[in-house]
């Protein structure tokens, strides 16, 4: 478990996403030696799953102790995580986004 982020304020959750995505899309161009982004997106497809699915547990884990702060530092983990991800599978969040509105209907 890392460090509670402090002061946290509500955002733009869209507006959040987009540009983390296109933060994660543009470290494929990176050094893996000096992005850790990098690493994920290039590196043995294991450690990027791995970490999802320890960040994943984690998120369930700090919901069982019913910590807020926690379970939100978690799963911002864990959607960064996903995020990346995605990006080295190729699915883009506007693809992900089409996805889930078609649930919504």
């Amino acid at each position: 478990m890392g460090e509670r982020t402090a002061h946290v304020h509500d955002g733009d959750i869209g507006a959040t996403i987009t540009s983390l995505a296109a933060t994660i899309h543009g470290r494929r161009a990176a050094a893996p030696e000096e992005s850790y982004t990098a690493r994920l997106l290039t590196g043995p497809e294991d450690k990027l799953l791995k970490k999802v699915v320890e960040e994943a547990c984690e998120v369930v884990m700090a919901a069982k102790d019913r910590d807020h702060d926690h379970i939100r530092y978690e799963a911002g983990d864990l959607v960064y995580h996903l995020l990346v991800a995605l990006e080295r599978y190729g699915v883009t969040v506007e693809e992900l986004a089409g996805e889930l509105d078609a649930r919504m209907r």
